[in-house]
Order: structure tokens, then sequence, then C-alpha cells
């Protein structure tokens, strides 16, 4: 059945600010030694989130939702024939194995994550 979320990040302007807000309000916990710049968020349960600053590139602050595929070169050619913009092509992270990402027709960042 379906694709689960496998994980999900939250995109802010300032990343020591966006940690103590979110440590405050839900007592989540950070790991920062798995990529710089890049903290993995510990709520408690999986999926796990990370949080980052904005990149140049990306349209606005918010939350990125990663759907877990089999194939991601498979679900991007299905996205951009049922109208998606690809925003990433299938990308590798170490040890971990490969995300990208979609725009539906309607603008909405869509990711995917594939492991190894």
């Amino acid at each position: 059945m379906g694709n689960p979320i496998g994980h999900w990040e939250i995109l802010v302007s300032d990343l020591a600010k966006g940690k103590e807000f979110y440590s405050t309000v839900f007592d989540w916990e950070f790991d920062e030694s798995s990529f710089p710049g890049y903290d993995l968020i510990k709520t408690g349960m999986d999926p796990g989130g990370g949080m980052l600053v904005k990149p140049e590139e990306a349209p606005e602050y918010g939350i990125n939702t990663y759907f877990q595929v089999d194939d991601i070169d498979a679900t991007l050619a299905k996205a951009t024939a049922a109208g998606a913009t690809i925003i990433a092509p299938k990308t590798a992270i170490p040890g971990i194995g490969h995300w990208g990402m979609f725009a539906d027709p309607d603008g909405i960042a869509i990711g995917l994550l594939q492991g190894e």
C-alpha cells in the first residue's frame, strides 16, 4: 500500500533560532553531527526530521515532506507525465540512499526518498 512519509525537514532563516524555537515548543533535540549545516531533528518517534537554512533557490520557508519510494527515477517520470515539474533530480545521500523533489501542478513541493 502507498508510500509512507520517510523524512521531513523545516527550512528556516536562522538555524540557531529555529532550533531554540522548536526545542522550546516541542522539546525536540537536534543532532548536528551528520551533515554540516543540516541538523537532524529527534522528536522521539519515527520518522525523524531535519532542519536547515533555506537555500537561495528554495521558493519559500516551510516544511518539506519526503515520501519513501522504491525507485526515484520511475516516480519522477510518473510525476512529470502527470504534470509535475522536477525541482531536484535523483541525488545521492552518502550512506543513506537518494533523494529527489518535484512540484505538483499547483506548485507544491513533494520530496522523494529512496534507501540504499
